[in-house]
């Protein structure tokens, strides 16, 4: 397992002004106290949190494609930037970002657990490597293709209609530390055929925004089949890049608690509205 990286460390004031600069608040816990939203920086919030304390984390960092280039929205010609969070810092320094924060995700998982780490061709090749320099085992790397994506208005490449999803374990080959694949489940889901790692599900549509939008939303129905695979009712699921809580929502739709961290203002406060509105129909059980 690498050290902690030091002298090449992201320089986190400039893709979060608010970074280790207050201690993360709660804004957010469900009913039974089991499932909770926090804003403000996530490596502080990590910090604060013991060892093993999750069974799953799935979470969608920045993937730096703010560059001042245009993409379709609607049909409109719109600026791809999101905010200075979305923005590279160069290569090596992206690559430390992406070091530090899969380490302590390395951390908060328990020995069997696994992870999801979504990315287009922008970032996933630098989580690829950093989740193998750490030691996490690869597991699968799963196509996420959108059915309708906007068309390439450059016309100089091919239309954008994928993302990657990398799915990992703590858990070493071999070793006793089994991590869950809820096999007999996604083959039941596919039709009794096993499933293959090209999924296509539609973008998230206009009822998963009612409470405000986010600029890189995950559909509910991808992270749903992500912690069917790889969870079991009870489970403990982590976001450190919560945005506007998909994760969470998903997590409890599906009977699992849910703990994440969101640093910007405005889509913590949409989180915090999607997460209620879950909560009051959630599944969560206790373990027994």
């Amino acid at each position: 397992m690498l050290s902690h990286p030091t002298n090449n460390s992201i320089k986190r004031e400039k893709l979060y002004p608010m970074a280790r600069q207050k201690t993360p608040k709660e804004i957010w816990r469900s009913n039974d106290g089991n499932s909770s939203l926090y804003r403000g920086d996530k490596l502080a919030l990590m910090a604060s949190l013991p060892d093993a304390s999750f069974d799953c984390i799935w979470t969608d960092p920045p993937y730096f494609l703010s560059n001042d280039g245009t993409t379709c929205v609607a049909g409109r010609r719109m600026a791809v930037n999101k905010g200075k969070w979305d923005r590279s810092q160069g290569v090596d320094e992206d690559h430390a970002f992406n070091l530090e924060w899969l380490m302590e995700c390395y951390r908060l998982l328990t020995p069997a657990g696994t992870i999801w780490v979504s990315g287009t061709q922008h970032v996933y090749f630098s989580v690829g490597m950093a989740l193998r320099q750490i030691g996490y085992r690869l597991l699968n790397d799963i196509v996420w293709e959108k059915p309708n994506p906007p068309p390439n208005l450059g016309c100089r490449c091919f239309t954008h209609a994928t993302e990657m999803l990398l799915w990992a374990t703590k858990a070493k080959k071999g070793s006793r530390d089994k991590y869950t694949f809820n096999y007999k489940e996604m083959k039941k889901i596919n039709g009794n055929r096993q499933m293959k790692n090209v999924w296509r599900i539609s973008a998230p549509g206009n009822d998963e925004k009612r409470h405000g939008k986010h600029p890189t939303q995950k559909p509910v129905a991808l992270i749903e089949q992500c912690l069917r695979a790889s969870t079991s009712r009870g489970d403990r699921v982590f976001d450190p890049f919560a945005g506007s809580a998909t994760t969470g929502v998903a997590a409890l739709n599906l009977g699992r608690f849910f703990v994440g961290c969101e640093i910007q203002t405005p889509f913590a406060h949409i989180a915090r509205k999607r997460l209620a509105s879950a909560d009051s129909k959630s599944k969560v059980v206790h373990n027994t």
